[in-house]
């Protein structure tokens, strides 16, 4: 039996309340953008999530260069405690960009779900 991953009828279904409440709940306490891409933002939350994702590599680059300095100092080698610094920086300013666009976006999911409750009680 074939089971359909998407069906159009469901894309086109207005968003409720509910439904924006745990894409916002996913959005900021999850992954920033994860929450966009279920609200059906394609835009934002793939531009949102491909920051994370990029925060998120360069703040484990950071760690990794701090985890090879811890092994260093054991095998009493040399190590730059700066070493990396900037990879964590730079990683942590990406990371906080995309969760604000996030909770730019996830005020946008709230006010479309508030919208369409409005449509339908009408």
């Amino acid at each position: 039996m074939h089971t359909k991953t998407f069906s159009a009828a469901k894309s086109s279904k207005p968003l409720s309340r509910t439904t924006a409440v745990h894409c916002v709940i996913v959005n900021q306490a999850a992954t920033p953008g994860l929450g966009s891409l279920l609200a059906r933002h394609w835009f934002a939350g793939s531009g949102q999530l491909a920051l994370a994702l990029a925060g998120f590599g360069l703040i484990m680059a950071w760690f990794f260069f701090k985890l090879r300095d811890l092994y260093r100092l054991a095998e009493d080698l040399p190590v730059d405690p700066n070493a990396g610094n900037s990879l964590g920086k730079v990683g942590l300013v990406v990371f906080v960009l995309a969760w604000l666009w996030s909770w730019v976006t996830s005020a946008s999911i709230l006010k479309e779900a508030r919208k369409n409750a409005g449509v339908s009680a009408n």
